[in-house]
């Protein structure tokens, strides 16, 4: 029996990874009689805190070993073989991209270090050589995932080299899988958390530059008046001539400069300061939004991995019970023997079941969390990069308007270099000695 579960991985993420996912939950349930013979023992090996039930004696078995998803979410690996053998397993179709895996670089090295946060290995005992063998002490599966705080990632001893969703790019999505130690505590900040760090502390730099540029019209306003003020000062107006025409003209220009820097301040403040303090005005609100979303499915991936774990125990306790059984069975303790043995090898079957549901339910979950994790890193790198453009921009406007005010300065003095150019003291001494002159008549001598 195969039952087939599939869902295509939403359009937006799809394109922004450059190609279509199709991701298929396979599983697979393989049931094979077991000979009812007295004399047929059952060996239990115990990996990483679970039961694995090894029949000898011609029992059948599946073989086959569990298959990882490539590109996907990594599969928790069921670890127990019941009574009734079954194995489960994650299939994922791709049309583009091949072996990605999130939570690891290229270089194949994890993305968090082992022992900042909590972690528990996971082996496969779908091995052939494990299976078939009549010695459990030989154990010849590999460990092939790592769970680090409830998120399963392939073991870096035996997964192959990864590669990125977008290489060569330095994307979100790629490098923020893991979680990492908190400088200021002893728990762990989510990879999410530091992007959304970066996005407030972005939108604080924003409004910062906003008030800089605030401090900025306010000192050009306060320049502006007090060179209006100036240029009404009486001081050397009774200056004359061509020199005294000059120094008018330098008074005036202060009079246009100061209202160049009014005209400055004003586009300062509806060209570049008002933008800066209304962009994204909704900003907090909406990474608040965000951040519980992707906090939401985080909980509920939690919640998925205890399932497993108290199921995964389950199973080993009936699979513990169905051992001491079978024993009993063996030396004829009770003739109820085997009815018993019948009703622990349903309940160790249901427990099977149970764990498989849970699994299916926890990479379900995962995949819901990376899916977004992916789709909203990819929104958050796009808003950094829209937030730092509209800043150059807006900074490119404010260079702007600062040389058009250097060229209006410029020429409010260029009249008084045209003065000062025609300033000649002759010409302003006979201007004065026309207008103040008493008299051309020199004094000569007394005579006698």
């Amino acid at each position: 029996m195969e039952t087939v579960i599939g869902r295509r991985i939403r359009p937006e993420l799809s394109s922004s990874l450059g190609g279509s996912w199709d991701v298929r939950w396979c599983r697979s349930l393989e049931w094979s009689p077991l000979r009812q013979e007295k004399k047929a023992r059952l060996s239990f090996s115990h990996l990483a805190g679970k039961a694995t039930c090894l029949p000898r004696g011609g029992v059948t078995m599946s073989t086959r070993p569990p298959m990882r998803p490539p590109g996907s979410v990594p599969a928790v690996l069921l670890g127990f073989q019941p009574a009734r053998a079954f194995t489960g397993a994650l299939c994922l179709q791709q049309s583009s991209l091949n072996k990605n895996l999130n939570g690891y670089h290229a270089s194949g090295t994890p993305a968090h270090p082992p022992e900042t946060a909590h972690m528990s290995v996971r082996k496969s005992t779908g091995d052939p050589q494990n299976l078939g063998s009549s010695s459990p002490g030989k154990k010849h599966s590999k460990e092939n995932t790592i769970t680090i705080n409830c998120v399963t990632f392939p073991h870096p001893d035996t997964m192959p080299e990864q590669q990125l969703l977008k290489p060569t790019e330095w994307s979100y999505c790629d490098y923020f899988w893991a979680d990492k130690k908190d400088p200021q505590g002893n728990g762990t900040v989510a990879g999410f958390e530091l992007l959304l760090q970066k996005q407030l502390k972005g939108k604080q730099m924003q409004k910062e530059m906003s008030e800089f540029i605030r401090e900025r019209i306010k000192i050009e306003e306060d320049y502006a008046k007090n060179l209006a003020k100036l240029s009404q000062n009486s001081l050397a107006a009774q200056e004359e001539g061509s020199l005294g025409e000059a120094w008018a003209q330098v008074k005036k220009s202060l009079a246009d400069e100061a209202e160049v820097h009014l005209k400055f301040s004003s586009k300062l403040h509806s060209e570049v300061e008002k933008p800066l303090m209304n962009f994204r005005e909704n900003f907090k609100k909406d990474m608040k939004k965000c951040d519980h979303h992707i906090a939401d499915l985080r909980k509920q991936l939690a919640s998925r991995y205890v399932a497993v774990e108290k199921a995964r125990k389950a199973l080993t306790e009936r699979q513990r019970d169905l051992e001491m059984k079978t024993q009993q069975l063996e030396i004829k303790l009770s003739n109820k023997t085997e009815e018993d043995i019948k009703k622990a090898r349903r309940k160790s079957t249901q427990a099977g079941d149970d764990l498989m549901r849970c699994v299916d339910l926890y990479n379900q979950a995962q995949s819901k969390w990376f899916e977004e994790m992916v789709t909203t890193t990819l929104e958050l790198e796009r808003l950094e990069v829209e937030r730092v453009e509209m800043i150059r921009q807006h900074l490119c406007q404010y260079t702007q308007l600062r040389h058009e005010t250097d060229m209006f300065n410029q020429s409010t003095v260029e009249p008084v270099d045209q003065l000062l150019r025609k300033v000649d003291p002759a010409k302003d001494r006979e201007l004065w000695v026309r207008e103040h002159k008493t008299g051309n008549i020199r004094p000569v001598d007394m005579e006698i």
